[in-house]
């Protein structure tokens, strides 16, 4: 904020420098930023696909609520396990190689969901489909590191996982009209597979051509332009830390890197039980099918709002922990709040802000790593977070479909994983007030 003021404070010369900024990152975001939301829009995609053929599949696969939660639940012990792995080779090999071919694996497995014929087939999708993805989303996220200066990263970010909601938006009309789909011996939800796992495999050549690993490789990148990009890049990157600290598992060992990934982990916890059981709460209502579609689009269009406005407020006040915090607080309350409300009208309205505050809660949120971590360890210090955070996409569904057969209600076990939620965001937040009060000393 400091050196925009002193930028606008002056009457010449910094104000060319001032115009090579904003046309360096009206350029970087109008070229990459489209490419990599489409691109997870893709991935979220698959979340909603299943949330929805649960409608059909668990009759015609004689699934359980805990089967179907189970299986949900195994495409994240397989991403987790090769997350870190993933975004190491991400570093070594580039961006443009290892996303493409990430999303070719990945389409291709997608595809083949519809074709599974019981719940042991369809166990071994799920845990290949986790295997195949494994990567994507850290991969990006590391990735903007290399395109946007600090001081735009929230922002940033905050576009990128616009891909959430609009997954939902676009997702759940588009499942539940291919749901009715029948033809040449496929049901409805193997139809929702196929075609929705198709363009997947279509993007994954067009990435590899279209992206570049850095801005000195981007020869659509004027020469000054890129020049400042690389200055103001350099100048964010914090030291590597000697002897190739944060490489592997070993990142957890840092008291920032385990905290960032045990609020995650709650995070996740919260977006994933949504997101997999919301078609399945709402069609208890008594809905049709495609009604089902169109009132869960419903949460994704409050959270598309929600993200936008809370990363460019995070990154003008410039503060990451208290808005990471205060985001997840509320998702989880509104949860609570949810799940002791009975009127459908009421219970969707706190869904839908839990959700927006859910999604929020990751812009500011991945916007810390990268002012303490650089290089591979960035790249192995994101993963890290990624691997234990996501581990939670695992146990999230699974309690949730337990508790449901268990009870034969969803509401305790969304209970629970909201009240941790809760407790989490207060840790974190005052582990954030020490942070700052630290590195203000330090500062003096």
């Amino acid at each position: 904020m400091a050196e925009r003021e002193t930028v606008n404070s002056a009457s010449s010369g910094p104000r060319p420098a001032l115009d090579v900024e904003r046309r360096a990152i009206r350029r970087v975001t109008r070229r990459i930023i489209p490419v990599l939301v489409f691109g997870y829009l893709l991935a979220y995609l698959d979340r909603v696909n299943l949330s929805f053929a649960a409608l059909q599949m668990n009759k015609a696969l004689h699934l359980s609520s805990t089967d179907f939660g189970f299986a949900a639940g195994l495409f994240f012990v397989t991403y987790c396990l090769l997350e870190l792995p993933s975004n190491l080779a991400l570093h070594k090999w580039g961006a443009r190689k290892w996303l493409s071919r990430i999303m070719f694996t990945w389409g291709l497995v997608a595809i083949g969901a519809a074709f599974v014929t019981g719940p042991k087939t369809f166990y071994a999708e799920r845990l290949l489909l986790g295997a195949a993805e494994a990567g994507f989303y850290p991969g990006i996220l590391f990735y903007l590191t290399l395109w946007f200066p600090a001081r735009y990263r929230a922002q940033m970010i905050g576009y990128f996982l616009c891909a959430i909601p609009l997954g939902g938006i676009f997702g759940g009309p588009a499942a539940s009209f291919l749901l009715g789909l029948h033809a040449l011996g496929l049901a409805g939800w193997q139809w929702l597979f196929i075609i929705e796992g198709v363009p997947t495999v279509i993007l994954a050549p067009i990435l590899w051509v279209y992206l570049q690993d850095r801005p000195q490789d981007a020869d659509w990148l004027p020469a000054a332009e890129k020049t400042w990009l690389a200055a103001q890049l350099a100048s964010d990157t914090p030291p590597v830390p000697p002897g190739g600290a944060l490489r592997g598992l070993a990142a957890l060992a840092n008291a920032k890197v385990a905290l960032l990934a045990l609020l995650y982990f709650s995070n996740v916890s919260l977006v994933t039980g949504i997101t997999f059981f919301l078609p399945q709460i709402i069609k208890s209502f008594g809905l049709s099918v495609g009604q089902v579609g169109y009132v869960a689009a419903i949460p994704s269009l409050v959270a598309l709002a929600g993200i936008i406005y809370w990363g460019r407020r995070s990154d003008a006040k410039g503060e990451r922990y208290g808005h990471t915090a205060a985001a997840n607080a509320l998702a989880g309350l509104s949860l609570l709040a949810a799940m002791a409300l009975h009127d459908p009208v009421l219970r969707i309205a706190a869904i839908s802000v839990s959700l927006a505050a859910t999604i929020a809660t990751t812009v500011p949120f991945w916007a810390i790593p990268g002012t303490f971590l650089s290089g591979a360890a960035a790249a192995g210090g994101i993963g890290a977070i990624s691997a234990l955070g996501i581990f939670a996409g695992f146990i999230g569904p699974s309690f949730i479909g337990f508790m449901k057969d268990l009870t034969g209600d969803y509401r305790a076990g969304f209970e629970v994983l909201a009240a941790f939620a809760v407790l989490m965001s207060l840790v974190f937040y005052l582990a954030g007030r020490r942070h700052t009060l630290v590195a203000a000393i330090a500062s003096v």
